[in-house]
Protein backbone atom coordinates (compact mmCIF):
# COMPACT_ATOMS: atom_id res chain seq x y z
CA UNK A 1 0.00 0.00 0.00
CA UNK A 2 1.84 3.32 -1.13
CA UNK A 3 1.79 6.61 1.47
CA UNK A 4 -1.07 8.36 -0.09
CA UNK A 5 -3.62 5.12 -0.03
CA UNK A 6 -2.66 4.64 3.51
CA UNK A 7 -3.06 7.83 4.59
CA UNK A 8 -6.92 7.33 2.55
CA UNK A 9 -7.77 4.23 4.35
CA UNK A 10 -6.83 5.47 8.12
CA UNK A 11 -9.67 7.92 7.81
CA UNK A 12 -12.37 5.28 6.76
CA UNK A 13 -15.20 4.39 9.14
CA UNK A 14 -14.77 1.30 8.51
CA UNK A 15 -11.27 0.84 9.21
CA UNK A 16 -11.72 2.73 12.58
CA UNK A 17 -14.74 0.25 13.73
CA UNK A 18 -12.75 -2.56 12.56
CA UNK A 19 -9.45 -1.37 14.54
CA UNK A 20 -11.72 -0.40 17.47
CA UNK A 21 -12.61 -4.18 17.34
CA UNK A 22 -9.03 -5.75 17.27
CA UNK A 23 -7.83 -3.68 20.03
CA UNK A 24 -10.81 -4.09 21.87
CA UNK A 25 -10.83 -8.15 21.58
CA UNK A 26 -6.71 -8.04 22.17
CA UNK A 27 -6.93 -5.64 25.31
CA UNK A 28 -9.57 -8.78 26.62
CA UNK A 29 -6.63 -11.53 25.69
CA UNK A 30 -4.11 -9.32 27.83
CA UNK A 31 -6.53 -9.42 30.74
CA UNK A 32 -6.72 -12.66 30.89
CA UNK A 33 -3.21 -13.35 30.63
CA UNK A 34 -2.46 -10.87 33.65
CA UNK A 35 -5.12 -12.81 35.36
CA UNK A 36 -3.31 -15.78 34.85
CA UNK A 37 -0.31 -14.55 35.40
CA UNK A 38 1.47 -15.44 31.84
CA UNK A 39 4.41 -12.20 32.13
CA UNK A 40 6.49 -12.58 34.44
CA UNK A 41 9.70 -9.82 33.31
CA UNK A 42 12.48 -9.12 35.50
CA UNK A 43 14.86 -6.14 35.91
CA UNK A 44 16.14 -5.27 32.44
CA UNK A 45 17.13 -2.22 30.53
CA UNK A 46 17.08 -0.46 27.31
CA UNK A 47 17.74 2.91 25.49
CA UNK A 48 16.03 5.06 22.34
CA UNK A 49 18.78 7.88 21.86
CA UNK A 50 17.69 10.50 18.81
CA UNK A 51 20.48 12.73 16.69
CA UNK A 52 19.96 15.08 13.69
CA UNK A 53 22.31 15.37 10.92
CA UNK A 54 24.11 18.43 10.13
CA UNK A 55 26.44 19.43 7.73
CA UNK A 56 30.06 21.25 7.67
CA UNK A 57 28.30 24.17 8.55
CA UNK A 58 26.07 22.85 11.52
CA UNK A 59 23.08 23.84 9.10
CA UNK A 60 20.37 20.91 9.52
CA UNK A 61 20.60 18.48 6.68
CA UNK A 62 18.71 15.24 5.87
CA UNK A 63 19.78 11.81 6.81
CA UNK A 64 20.89 9.43 3.47
CA UNK A 65 17.95 7.00 3.09
CA UNK A 66 20.52 4.53 2.54
CA UNK A 67 21.51 4.90 6.30
CA UNK A 68 18.21 4.09 7.82
CA UNK A 69 17.64 0.18 8.62
CA UNK A 70 21.20 -0.09 8.77
CA UNK A 71 22.97 2.43 11.05
CA UNK A 72 19.85 4.09 12.22
CA UNK A 73 16.17 4.49 12.02
CA UNK A 74 13.91 6.66 11.32
CA UNK A 75 12.20 9.17 13.47
CA UNK A 76 10.15 11.92 12.06
CA UNK A 77 11.98 14.76 10.24
CA UNK A 78 13.83 13.54 7.30
CA UNK A 79 17.03 15.34 9.43
CA UNK A 80 16.53 12.57 12.54
CA UNK A 81 18.03 9.63 13.34
CA UNK A 82 17.30 7.11 15.48
CA UNK A 83 19.62 4.70 17.61
CA UNK A 84 18.33 1.77 19.93
CA UNK A 85 20.38 -0.41 22.39
CA UNK A 86 19.49 -3.87 23.37
CA UNK A 87 17.76 -5.44 25.87
CA UNK A 88 20.06 -6.12 28.58
CA UNK A 89 20.16 -6.82 32.10
CA UNK A 90 19.81 -4.95 35.31
CA UNK A 91 23.49 -5.75 36.96
CA UNK A 92 26.83 -5.22 36.65
CA UNK A 93 27.22 -6.82 33.15
CA UNK A 94 24.27 -5.60 31.79
CA UNK A 95 24.93 -1.87 32.11
CA UNK A 96 28.49 -2.30 30.83
CA UNK A 97 26.36 -3.58 28.23
CA UNK A 98 24.07 -0.92 27.72
CA UNK A 99 27.61 1.51 27.74
CA UNK A 100 29.03 -0.51 24.89
CA UNK A 101 25.89 -0.27 23.11
CA UNK A 102 25.71 3.06 23.12
CA UNK A 103 29.26 4.11 21.90
CA UNK A 104 29.41 1.30 19.65
CA UNK A 105 26.11 2.78 17.83
CA UNK A 106 26.98 6.21 17.89
CA UNK A 107 30.32 5.69 16.60
CA UNK A 108 29.41 4.04 13.75
CA UNK A 109 26.17 5.95 12.81
CA UNK A 110 28.69 9.33 12.95
CA UNK A 111 31.10 7.59 10.84
CA UNK A 112 28.48 6.74 8.36
CA UNK A 113 27.12 10.53 8.04
CA UNK A 114 30.64 11.55 7.85
CA UNK A 115 31.53 9.14 4.49
CA UNK A 116 28.51 11.36 3.27
CA UNK A 117 29.29 14.54 4.07
CA UNK A 118 27.51 15.19 7.54
CA UNK A 119 28.00 15.08 11.19
CA UNK A 120 25.78 12.98 13.96
CA UNK A 121 24.49 15.74 16.90
CA UNK A 122 23.02 14.60 20.04
CA UNK A 123 21.52 17.98 20.85
CA UNK A 124 17.99 19.06 22.60
CA UNK A 125 16.80 21.18 20.04
CA UNK A 126 18.27 22.20 16.52
CA UNK A 127 18.94 25.66 15.98
CA UNK A 128 20.54 26.60 12.90
CA UNK A 129 18.24 25.68 9.89
CA UNK A 130 18.66 24.73 6.44
CA UNK A 131 19.37 27.81 4.12
CA UNK A 132 15.74 27.94 3.61
CA UNK A 133 14.91 29.01 7.41
CA UNK A 134 13.16 27.18 10.15
CA UNK A 135 9.92 28.56 9.52
CA UNK A 136 10.01 27.16 5.38
CA UNK A 137 11.35 24.22 6.50
CA UNK A 138 8.74 23.33 9.01
CA UNK A 139 6.11 24.81 6.95
CA UNK A 140 6.90 23.32 3.53
CA UNK A 141 3.86 20.80 2.70
CA UNK A 142 3.12 18.56 -0.45
CA UNK A 143 -0.52 18.22 -1.43
CA UNK A 144 -2.28 15.10 -3.62
CA UNK A 145 -5.67 15.95 -3.63
CA UNK A 146 -7.21 16.06 -0.39
CA UNK A 147 -3.70 14.48 1.35
CA UNK A 148 -1.18 17.04 2.74
CA UNK A 149 2.42 15.69 3.36
CA UNK A 150 5.09 17.47 4.85
CA UNK A 151 7.92 17.99 2.50
CA UNK A 152 10.27 17.36 5.27
CA UNK A 153 8.72 14.55 7.21
CA UNK A 154 10.52 11.23 6.82
CA UNK A 155 8.98 9.04 3.70
CA UNK A 156 6.97 6.75 6.30
CA UNK A 157 2.87 6.14 5.80
CA UNK A 158 2.44 6.04 9.67
CA UNK A 159 3.97 9.32 10.14
CA UNK A 160 1.69 10.45 7.09
CA UNK A 161 -1.38 9.76 8.50
CA UNK A 162 -1.06 10.22 12.05
CA UNK A 163 -0.06 13.84 10.76
CA UNK A 164 -3.33 13.95 8.73
CA UNK A 165 -4.80 12.67 11.91
CA UNK A 166 -4.02 15.24 14.36
CA UNK A 167 -3.84 18.12 11.95
CA UNK A 168 -7.71 17.48 11.02
CA UNK A 169 -8.85 18.87 14.36
CA UNK A 170 -7.01 22.24 13.66
CA UNK A 171 -3.00 23.70 13.13
CA UNK A 172 -0.61 22.92 15.75
CA UNK A 173 0.33 25.65 18.04
CA UNK A 174 3.69 26.58 19.35
CA UNK A 175 3.12 29.65 22.37
CA UNK A 176 6.60 29.93 24.19
CA UNK A 177 8.12 33.49 25.26
CA UNK A 178 9.04 35.31 21.82
CA UNK A 179 7.19 32.64 19.29
CA UNK A 180 3.82 32.49 19.74
CA UNK A 181 3.08 30.04 15.50
CA UNK A 182 0.90 28.19 14.15
CA UNK A 183 1.93 25.02 11.93
CA UNK A 184 0.33 23.49 9.35
CA UNK A 185 1.49 20.20 10.31
CA UNK A 186 3.32 17.75 13.40
CA UNK A 187 6.80 18.30 11.74
CA UNK A 188 7.28 21.28 14.39
CA UNK A 189 7.66 18.21 17.16
CA UNK A 190 10.74 17.67 14.43
CA UNK A 191 12.32 20.71 16.37
CA UNK A 192 13.44 18.53 19.47
CA UNK A 193 15.33 15.28 19.84
CA UNK A 194 15.22 12.92 23.13
CA UNK A 195 16.32 9.90 24.95
CA UNK A 196 14.16 7.74 26.42
CA UNK A 197 15.31 4.97 29.45
CA UNK A 198 13.33 1.85 29.23
CA UNK A 199 13.41 -0.17 32.32
CA UNK A 200 11.71 -3.69 33.42
CA UNK A 201 10.80 -4.97 36.83
CA UNK A 202 9.02 -7.78 37.89
CA UNK A 203 5.69 -7.14 37.36
CA UNK A 204 4.31 -7.46 41.02
CA UNK A 205 6.50 -4.31 41.51
CA UNK A 206 5.31 -2.34 38.55
CA UNK A 207 2.96 -0.12 40.12
CA UNK A 208 5.58 0.86 42.71
CA UNK A 209 8.50 1.68 40.57
CA UNK A 210 5.97 3.48 38.21
CA UNK A 211 4.74 5.40 40.59
CA UNK A 212 7.83 6.29 41.91
CA UNK A 213 9.35 7.51 38.51
CA UNK A 214 6.71 10.05 38.27
CA UNK A 215 7.85 11.16 41.79
CA UNK A 216 11.34 11.30 40.21
CA UNK A 217 11.13 13.57 37.06
CA UNK A 218 11.27 17.24 38.40
CA UNK A 219 15.07 16.56 39.85
CA UNK A 220 16.15 14.28 36.94
CA UNK A 221 14.75 16.43 34.32
CA UNK A 222 16.44 20.14 35.77
CA UNK A 223 19.69 17.94 35.60
CA UNK A 224 19.17 17.34 31.73
CA UNK A 225 17.99 20.05 30.83
CA UNK A 226 19.26 20.74 26.56
CA UNK A 227 16.93 22.68 24.66
CA UNK A 228 16.62 26.39 25.95
CA UNK A 229 16.38 27.91 22.31
CA UNK A 230 14.19 27.70 19.23
CA UNK A 231 15.60 28.08 15.94
CA UNK A 232 15.93 32.01 15.69
CA UNK A 233 13.83 32.51 13.05
CA UNK A 234 11.18 31.03 14.46
CA UNK A 235 11.48 34.18 17.11
CA UNK A 236 9.46 37.41 17.22
CA UNK A 237 10.98 39.77 19.51
CA UNK A 238 12.41 43.16 19.50
CA UNK A 239 14.27 42.52 22.91
CA UNK A 240 16.05 39.28 23.28
CA UNK A 241 15.50 39.54 26.58
CA UNK A 242 12.30 38.05 25.66
CA UNK A 243 13.38 34.94 24.64
CA UNK A 244 15.34 33.72 27.87
CA UNK A 245 12.02 34.61 29.81
CA UNK A 246 11.05 31.18 28.42
CA UNK A 247 11.13 27.90 29.51
CA UNK A 248 15.17 26.21 29.65
CA UNK A 249 13.52 23.04 28.29
CA UNK A 250 12.10 23.42 25.02
CA UNK A 251 11.52 20.48 24.29
CA UNK A 252 8.71 19.88 26.66
CA UNK A 253 6.05 22.55 25.32
CA UNK A 254 7.39 21.44 21.81
CA UNK A 255 5.77 17.95 22.44
CA UNK A 256 3.00 18.68 23.92
CA UNK A 257 1.84 21.16 21.01
CA UNK A 258 0.38 17.68 19.68
CA UNK A 259 -1.84 18.23 21.97
CA UNK A 260 -4.37 19.56 18.95
CA UNK A 261 -8.01 17.60 19.34
CA UNK A 262 -7.16 15.80 23.01
CA UNK A 263 -5.51 17.93 25.53
CA UNK A 264 -4.28 14.99 27.04
CA UNK A 265 -2.69 12.98 24.41
CA UNK A 266 0.84 14.25 25.83
CA UNK A 267 0.43 14.49 29.91
CA UNK A 268 1.94 13.48 32.75
CA UNK A 269 0.48 10.44 33.72
CA UNK A 270 -1.78 9.03 36.33
CA UNK A 271 -0.20 6.55 38.89
CA UNK A 272 -1.59 3.02 38.50
CA UNK A 273 -2.72 0.90 40.91
CA UNK A 274 -2.22 -2.53 38.63
CA UNK A 275 -0.06 -4.11 36.19
CA UNK A 276 -3.79 -4.53 34.14
CA UNK A 277 -4.30 -0.73 34.53
CA UNK A 278 -1.66 -0.65 31.17
CA UNK A 279 -3.99 -2.37 29.06
CA UNK A 280 -6.67 0.41 30.50
CA UNK A 281 -4.29 3.09 29.45
CA UNK A 282 -4.45 2.28 25.78
CA UNK A 283 -8.20 1.14 25.59
CA UNK A 284 -9.24 4.61 27.10
CA UNK A 285 -6.86 6.38 24.92
CA UNK A 286 -8.07 8.54 21.69
CA UNK A 287 -7.52 6.17 18.55
CA UNK A 288 -4.79 8.11 16.50
CA UNK A 289 -4.59 6.78 12.65
CA UNK A 290 -5.53 3.37 13.04
CA UNK A 291 -3.74 0.91 10.53
CA UNK A 292 -4.42 -2.87 10.44
CA UNK A 293 -1.88 -5.43 10.57
CA UNK A 294 -2.52 -6.96 7.12
CA UNK A 295 -1.70 -3.11 5.15
CA UNK A 296 1.89 -4.56 5.92
CA UNK A 297 2.24 -7.85 5.79
CA UNK A 298 -0.02 -10.98 5.02
CA UNK A 299 2.09 -13.15 7.11
CA UNK A 300 0.74 -15.50 10.06
CA UNK A 301 0.32 -14.08 13.13
CA UNK A 302 3.06 -15.36 15.29
CA UNK A 303 4.53 -13.97 18.40
CA UNK A 304 3.07 -11.12 20.92
CA UNK A 305 4.21 -8.77 18.58
CA UNK A 306 1.44 -10.08 15.47
CA UNK A 307 -1.23 -11.45 18.25
CA UNK A 308 -1.73 -8.30 19.71
CA UNK A 309 -0.80 -6.14 16.67
CA UNK A 310 -2.99 -3.46 16.61
CA UNK A 311 -3.23 -2.92 20.64
CA UNK A 312 0.35 -2.50 20.23
CA UNK A 313 -0.26 0.40 17.38
CA UNK A 314 -2.89 2.07 19.72
CA UNK A 315 -0.06 1.75 22.55
CA UNK A 316 2.66 3.58 20.06
CA UNK A 317 0.31 6.86 19.84
CA UNK A 318 -0.32 6.58 23.84
CA UNK A 319 2.07 9.40 24.21
CA UNK A 320 2.87 10.26 28.20
CA UNK A 321 5.66 11.68 29.96
CA UNK A 322 6.72 8.42 31.48
CA UNK A 323 4.56 5.72 29.92
CA UNK A 324 3.83 1.57 30.86
CA UNK A 325 5.25 0.05 27.27
CA UNK A 326 3.68 -3.65 26.70
CA UNK A 327 5.90 -6.64 25.55
CA UNK A 328 6.17 -10.03 25.43
CA UNK A 329 7.26 -9.88 29.38
CA UNK A 330 5.02 -7.55 30.72
CA UNK A 331 5.17 -3.84 31.04
CA UNK A 332 8.04 -2.05 31.24
CA UNK A 333 8.67 1.84 32.06
CA UNK A 334 9.50 4.32 29.28
CA UNK A 335 10.64 7.19 30.87
CA UNK A 336 10.44 9.94 28.14
CA UNK A 337 11.00 13.94 28.92
CA UNK A 338 14.68 13.95 28.77
CA UNK A 339 16.53 15.65 25.73
CA UNK A 340 19.44 14.35 23.73
CA UNK A 341 22.16 14.87 25.49
CA UNK A 342 26.22 16.23 24.31
CA UNK A 343 28.24 13.13 24.88
CA UNK A 344 27.60 9.21 25.50
CA UNK A 345 29.02 9.44 29.09
CA UNK A 346 26.12 12.27 29.50
CA UNK A 347 23.81 9.57 27.85
CA UNK A 348 24.82 6.37 29.68
CA UNK A 349 25.18 8.69 33.18
CA UNK A 350 21.75 9.80 32.45
CA UNK A 351 20.61 6.55 31.94
CA UNK A 352 22.05 5.03 35.00
CA UNK A 353 20.90 8.09 37.19
CA UNK A 354 17.04 7.20 36.25
CA UNK A 355 17.40 3.41 36.54
CA UNK A 356 18.99 3.17 40.10
CA UNK A 357 17.13 6.19 41.98
CA UNK A 358 13.66 4.51 40.78
CA UNK A 359 15.00 1.17 42.19
CA UNK A 360 16.58 2.97 45.20
CA UNK A 361 13.59 4.45 46.12
CA UNK A 362 11.87 0.92 46.44
CA UNK A 363 14.75 -1.08 47.90
CA UNK A 364 15.09 1.38 50.72
CA UNK A 365 11.37 1.56 51.21
CA UNK A 366 12.08 5.35 50.65
CA UNK A 367 9.07 7.41 51.53
CA UNK A 368 9.26 9.58 48.35
CA UNK A 369 5.80 7.31 46.79
CA UNK A 370 3.69 10.06 49.84
CA UNK A 371 4.44 12.79 47.62
CA UNK A 372 0.97 14.38 46.55
CA UNK A 373 0.69 13.38 42.35
CA UNK A 374 -0.05 16.93 41.86
CA UNK A 375 3.00 18.62 43.30
CA UNK A 376 4.92 15.42 41.68
CA UNK A 377 3.62 17.12 38.47
CA UNK A 378 4.00 20.38 39.20
CA UNK A 379 7.54 19.66 39.80
CA UNK A 380 7.96 18.17 36.44
CA UNK A 381 6.71 22.01 34.79
CA UNK A 382 8.84 23.68 37.01
CA UNK A 383 12.01 21.78 35.73
CA UNK A 384 10.97 22.47 32.50
CA UNK A 385 10.38 26.20 33.22
CA UNK A 386 13.73 26.71 35.53
CA UNK A 387 16.28 23.94 35.72
CA UNK A 388 18.01 23.94 38.66
CA UNK A 389 16.66 27.18 39.64
CA UNK A 390 13.08 25.30 40.30
CA UNK A 391 11.33 24.80 43.02
CA UNK A 392 11.20 20.96 43.07
CA UNK A 393 9.14 18.69 45.54
CA UNK A 394 10.72 16.52 47.47
CA UNK A 395 10.15 13.96 50.25
CA UNK A 396 12.72 13.44 52.45
CA UNK A 397 13.98 9.73 54.18
CA UNK A 398 12.25 11.07 57.45
CA UNK A 399 9.43 12.14 55.65
CA UNK A 400 9.44 15.92 55.53
CA UNK A 401 8.56 17.84 52.59
CA UNK A 402 11.36 19.94 51.02
CA UNK A 403 12.26 22.46 48.09
CA UNK A 404 15.28 22.45 49.46
CA UNK A 405 17.96 21.39 46.05
CA UNK A 406 20.83 20.57 48.54
CA UNK A 407 18.83 17.83 50.56
CA UNK A 408 17.05 16.96 47.24
CA UNK A 409 20.15 16.17 45.24
CA UNK A 410 21.89 14.47 48.27
CA UNK A 411 19.33 12.30 48.31
CA UNK A 412 18.76 11.54 44.52
CA UNK A 413 22.67 10.86 43.97
CA UNK A 414 22.47 8.75 47.55
CA UNK A 415 19.49 6.88 46.19
CA UNK A 416 21.00 6.15 43.09
CA UNK A 417 23.84 4.62 44.57
CA UNK A 418 22.15 2.17 47.14
CA UNK A 419 20.32 1.31 43.84
CA UNK A 420 23.02 0.61 41.70
CA UNK A 421 24.68 -1.33 44.61
CA UNK A 422 21.63 -3.44 45.48
CA UNK A 423 21.88 -4.20 41.61
CA UNK A 424 25.83 -5.58 42.26
CA UNK A 425 27.56 -2.44 41.49
CA UNK A 426 30.57 -1.69 43.04
CA UNK A 427 31.70 1.81 44.10
CA UNK A 428 34.39 2.53 41.27
CA UNK A 429 32.11 1.76 38.56
CA UNK A 430 29.41 3.56 40.08
CA UNK A 431 31.08 6.65 40.88
CA UNK A 432 32.43 6.55 36.82
CA UNK A 433 28.39 5.82 35.71
CA UNK A 434 26.99 8.76 37.98
CA UNK A 435 30.33 11.13 37.84
CA UNK A 436 29.30 12.86 34.66
CA UNK A 437 25.68 14.22 35.86
CA UNK A 438 27.24 14.88 39.50
CA UNK A 439 29.68 17.47 38.08
CA UNK A 440 26.56 19.41 37.00
CA UNK A 441 24.69 19.96 40.41
CA UNK A 442 28.67 20.49 41.43
CA UNK A 443 28.89 22.76 38.74
CA UNK A 444 24.91 23.98 39.23
CA UNK A 445 25.23 24.09 34.98
CA UNK A 446 23.41 21.81 32.58
CA UNK A 447 23.78 21.87 29.10
CA UNK A 448 21.15 24.51 28.71
CA UNK A 449 22.48 26.75 31.10
CA UNK A 450 25.57 26.48 29.36
CA UNK A 451 24.18 27.51 26.03
CA UNK A 452 22.01 30.54 27.87
CA UNK A 453 25.51 31.85 28.60
CA UNK A 454 27.23 31.73 25.96
CA UNK A 455 24.29 33.55 23.83
CA UNK A 456 24.05 36.28 26.79
CA UNK A 457 28.17 36.30 26.42
CA UNK A 458 27.71 36.74 22.91
CA UNK A 459 24.75 39.63 23.08
CA UNK A 460 26.93 41.55 25.51
CA UNK A 461 29.56 41.45 23.02
CA UNK A 462 27.30 43.29 20.36
CA UNK A 463 26.24 40.64 18.09
CA UNK A 464 22.40 39.91 17.58
CA UNK A 465 20.03 37.05 18.23
CA UNK A 466 20.40 35.29 15.27
CA UNK A 467 24.32 35.01 15.42
CA UNK A 468 24.19 34.54 19.01
CA UNK A 469 22.35 31.69 18.80
CA UNK A 470 24.29 30.18 15.69
CA UNK A 471 27.40 30.82 17.48
CA UNK A 472 26.26 29.06 20.25
CA UNK A 473 25.45 26.34 18.53
CA UNK A 474 28.25 25.60 16.60
CA UNK A 475 30.59 25.72 19.58
CA UNK A 476 28.58 22.90 20.98
CA UNK A 477 29.04 21.11 17.97
CA UNK A 478 32.92 21.85 18.36
CA UNK A 479 32.60 20.54 21.90
CA UNK A 480 30.57 17.52 21.41
CA UNK A 481 33.20 16.28 18.73
CA UNK A 482 36.22 16.51 20.85
CA UNK A 483 34.93 16.03 24.57
CA UNK A 484 33.03 12.74 25.94
CA UNK A 485 30.31 14.48 28.30
CA UNK A 486 29.14 18.07 29.08
CA UNK A 487 31.34 17.18 32.54
CA UNK A 488 34.68 18.45 30.85
CA UNK A 489 32.92 21.76 29.59
CA UNK A 490 32.97 22.54 33.07
CA UNK A 491 36.57 22.99 33.71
Amino acid sequence: MDALTFVRATRREEVHAEFERRVTDQAAGLRDAFAERRFDGGFTLGLELEGIAVDDEGRLTAVPESLFGTVCERELGRHNAELNTPVTEFSPRGIDEQAAAVTERVDRVDRAFRDSGRRFVTDGMWTIPPRGGALAYLTAIDRDGDVVVPTNMASEPRYYALNDDITAHGPVELDVSGCRRTFPTILVESLATSMQIHLQVPIRQFPDYFNVALRTLGPVLALSTNAPFLPPDLYDVADPEAVFDGPVELRIPVFEAMNVSDRGKVRFPRDVESPVDVVERVVDDRRCAPCLREWTTDAPREGFADEFWEFLQGQGTCWRWVRPVLGPEGPRIEYRPLASQPGVDDVVGLQALVVAVIHGVVVTGHPLPSLPWSAAKESLYAAARNGLDADLAWVTRDGDRTTDLTVIYDEVFELARRGLTDRGLGPARIDDLLGPVAARWDARTTPATWKRRQVRDRLEAGEDLPDAITGMQREYIRRTESTDSFAEWLD
